[in-house]
This record gives C-alpha cells, sequence and structure tokens, in this order.
C-alpha cells in the first residue's frame, strides 16, 4: 500500500481559470505517480499569480489532482489564524467537512491554523479546498517526512549546554516551507542504555528539550527550516542513547543515533575558610585535563554570602596550568555558596561551555560571635553574625518576649476561671430557687 503525504499549500489570492489551471499542471502527466511526485519535486509547482478579472470564483484556484494509484493520502492546508476548517470538494462535487466525514475511512485533524486530512481510497481526480487558506502557498506531494540531525559530539560533559541543528525532509527533499513548524514538533529524549558499568544503570528516560525555529534561544533565524534545540546535560553521567522525535497530529517519526558517554564535570571546587575575618577565604577551581585543555579555560560566577548579597566575578585565561585561585572576602560566619561556568576547548579543539554543580560552605563564628536567623523586608529569611553583647541582648529581650507571653496566659487563664465561678455561682442560685419553688408548691398542695 502506498502512503504518501500530500501537502497541499493554496492560495485564495491567485485567481486562474480552471482549464488554465488544468493545463499548465496535468497537460503531460508522467504514466506512473513515481514520475509524477518527482516531476511536481523537482519543478516546484506553485498557484499562477493573475490580474483578479481570469476568473471570478477564487474557490477554483485551490485545486489539486488525486492520483488514481493512491490507497492513502495525508492533505495539509494552512488556515488563517482561528479561521473555521476548510471544506474539500471532490471530483463528483460532493463534499467533505469536518463535522460529516466517514471516521473510519478519514481522519481530520483541525487547528487553530492547519487542517491535517487522512483519506483512505481517495475519489481520483481533480479536487478543490473552500477555506480561509494562506496566501503565496505552493503544492507539493511528500513521500516521507524525516529529520536529519548532526551528530553530537564524540565527548560531553555533564553540566555542559549543547545546541543541534535538525532539518526536516521529503524523501530527499528539504522542506523549507516556514507554516510547517506549526504543523510538527520535534523533541530530544535520552534514554540510558542501562550498562552495569556505569552510574546511570537503571536510570528513567529524560525529556531536554523541543527543537525550534522561531529565532529564539539559540536558533539563529526564524522560519529558515533549522531546527534548533538547546540541552543542558544536567543530569547523572553514564551512558546514554538520545531519540530525536518527530511528531505529527496523526503520525510520529523517531531517529536514533549512536549511544554517547556523558562524563563527569572536569571541574571541582574547593574552598580553605580563613579563622582570621581580617583574612579572605581561598577559593581553588581544579580542572581534570582527561578531555578538555585546561589553558583554554575561562570563567564567570558569583559568590552569595550569608546576608544575600551577591558578588560577580571572572577568572581570565591570564592563569595557566590545572588549577585556578580565587580569593572570598570574609564577610561574616554563615553559609557561603559558589555558582561557577566555564568556557574553554575540549582536547579535540571543541568549543564547550558548562555549569559546575553549585558549591556552599559554612564558616562558623567565633567564640565571640554568634549567628541569628532574621528576616528581611521580603521575607526572605537571613542567616547573620552579632557578638557576645548584641547576643546578650537578644537573649534578653527574647527570655522579656516570653516572660510576656506568660503573664497574659496567666491573665487568660484567671479570667476563665473567674468567669467559670460566676457561672457555677449564678446556676446554684437558679437551682436553689427552683427547688424552694417546687416545695412551696407542694405544701400549698
Amino acid at each position: 500500500m502506498k502512503k504518501l503525504f500530500i501537502f497541499c499549500f493554496v492560495t485564495l489570492l491567485s485567481l486562474v481559470n480552471t482549464e488554465t489551471i488544468a493545463t499548465q499542471e496535468f497537460t503531460q502527466e508522467p504514466t506512473t505517480f513515481t514520475e509524477q511526485v518527482k516531476s511536481i519535486q523537482k519543478s516546484n509547482v506553485k498557484y499562477y499569480q493573475s490580474d483578479n478579472k481570469t476568473n471570478q470564483i477564487p474557490y477554483f484556484d485551490n485545486r489539486f489532482r488525486i492520483d488514481a494509484k493512491l490507497d492513502e493520502i495525508t492533505l495539509l492546508f494552512y488556515r488563517n489564524r482561528g479561521s473555521r476548517p476548510i471544506i474539500l470538494v471532490r471530483p463528483d462535487g460532493s463534499k467533505l467537512r469536518v463535522d460529516n466525514v466517514d471516521k473510519s475511512k478519514v481522519q481530520w485533524h483541525d487547528d487553530s491554523t492547519f487542517d491535517l486530512i487522512r483519506i483512505e481510497k481517495p475519489m481520483p481526480g481533480p479536487w478543490q479546498a473552500i477555506g480561509d487558506i494562506m496566501p503565496e502557498s505552493q503544492i507539493m506531494v511528500m513521500s516521507d517526512v524525516k529529520i536529519e540531525v548532526e551528530p553530537l559530539p564524540e565527548v560531553v560533559l555533564s553540566g555542559e549546554t549543547i545546541k543541534v541543528v535538525g532539518k526536516l525532509y521529503n524523501g530527499d527533499e528539504p522542506i523549507n516551507t516556514p507554516h510547517f513548524r506549526n504543523v510538527v514538533k520535534l523533541d530530544v529524549h535520552f534514554y540510558s542504555t542501562n550498562n552495569t558499568d556505569y552510574e546511570n544503570f537503571g536510570a528513567s528516560a529524560l525529556k531536554l528539550t523541543s527543537f525550534r525555529d522561531d529565532g529564539h534561544n539559540l536558533d539563529e533565524y526564524a522560519a529558515d527550516g533549522l531546527f534548533t534545540g538547546e540541552f543542558r546535560l544536567d543530569f547523572a553521567a553514564g551512558e546514554w542513547q538520545p531519540v530525536f522525535l518527530i511528531k505529527l497530529p496523526m503520525a510520529s517519526r523517531e531517529l536514533r543515533q549512536k549511544p554517547l558517554v556523558l562524563h563527569k564535570s572536569p571541574i571541582t571546587i574547593a574552598v580553605e575558610t580563613s579563622e582570621n575575618e581580617n583574612n579572605p577565604h581561598s577559593m581553588t577551581l581544579s580542572i581534570n585535563p582527561t578531555y578538555v585543555d585546561p589553558n583554554s579555560l575561562v570563567f564567570q560566577g558569583k559568590i552569595t554570602f550569608p546576608d544575600k548579597q551577591i558578588e560577580p566575578f571572572s577568572i581570565m585565561d591570564d592563569q595557566q596550568g590545572d588549577t585556578r585561585i580565587k580569593d572570598i572576602e570574609n564577610t561574616e560566619s554563615g553559609i557561603y555558596r559558589i555558582n561557577v561556568s566555564a568556557f574553554g576547548k575540549t582536547t579535540s579543539g571543541r568549543e564547550f561551555r558548562l555549569t559546575v554543580p553549585e558549591f556552599s560552605f559554612n564558616v562558623k563564628p567565633s567564640d565571640d560571635e554568634y549567628l541569628m536567623i532574621t528576616t528581611d523586608e521580603n521575607g526572605v529569611e537571613q542567616t547573620v553574625s552579632i557578638d557576645r553583647e548584641q547576643k546578650l541582648l537578644a537573649d534578653r529581650e527574647a527570655e522579656l518576649a516570653q516572660a510576656k507571653i506568660v503573664r497574659q496566659q496567666a491573665e487568660e487563664e484567671k479570667e476563665m476561671q473567674t468567669m467559670i465561678m460566676i457561672a457555677a455561682g449564678n446556676g446554684g442560685i437558679i437551682v436553689i430557687a427552683l427547688v424552694l419553688f417546687f416545695v412551696m408548691r407542694k405544701k400549698k398542695k
């Protein structure tokens, strides 16, 4: 069974006489459908522009022909956003609408910008489409939709951000239609190979990103037919299987590349803390030269101090070798956090960028210094250091506050007891009065 995608991009602005279209497009029809496909792909058939006087019935312009040898077709029509689904007119004049088709033979997916229709055993002959179809369109006969993706690098590093470019093809011909990006969805998945020699054995499948052709992030140009995927390898090191998935409303394709090994980050952070408040802490970045060139690396980062103040820093290529050293100001006791991004080359010369896992260290207070947790004006907790005198004052204030709470609780309990005693006394008086009332009444009888 032949299953071919026929993507019809037809225009309402091209007003051409029906006989003229038939003559221009189908007078020398190839003897086989394969030859017809090659002929149409080679000539890149378009609807001809007119002066809007040749034919006053624009619907007749949206015309295409279905070959008698087709067992199944898939039609794609682009519409103006928010417009109603199109109407298909078959060669015998009967109409197909989204809400009156034989679902055993026709599948119809209507979106806000397109209609995707699959028909089994379509009627051969000239068809027409009626609707608010996008202008400046063309007819293409699709044999198969597939994707070609640049191979991933041989050496990839944990924390690295990868850019991958993919291209969609119709058989061997590239698809350059800008509107096609609204129909197709391209995803990147990583599956563990479950190799017991690696740390990611038994790890769950990961969806990393979706390809884009909108000119945002790492995609260079919108609607240029090149789909760009950007993903960060911030998961367990080990052996992974990359899978690129094409999703259409009624079909899907996938491309599997050879497994790759994600190596651990080549950069580690260590800090030697200073016990003297006048001396800075010392941070050391250690570089594993197995897969990267240490002398090519430069760093950009930031330090978050215990009071939530942030200080950016950079380490340029004036330092060489397997280590980089950076002083960190010793502002106070508490938790310091370090975030670093690295830029450099692998041993093979490939440029890369990666994010080093966050590193934190805790500076303990001295004997005369104490830590106290406070809340800033935004409700964020901060750890600040205070001296002995401030600590005694804070403790005294806390004791006074606690004593005040105890007194308030005691007063509330006393008031409650008084109210209970009053209620009990009033209740006793009422009971005695009732008893006397019934006794006096009985004596009278």
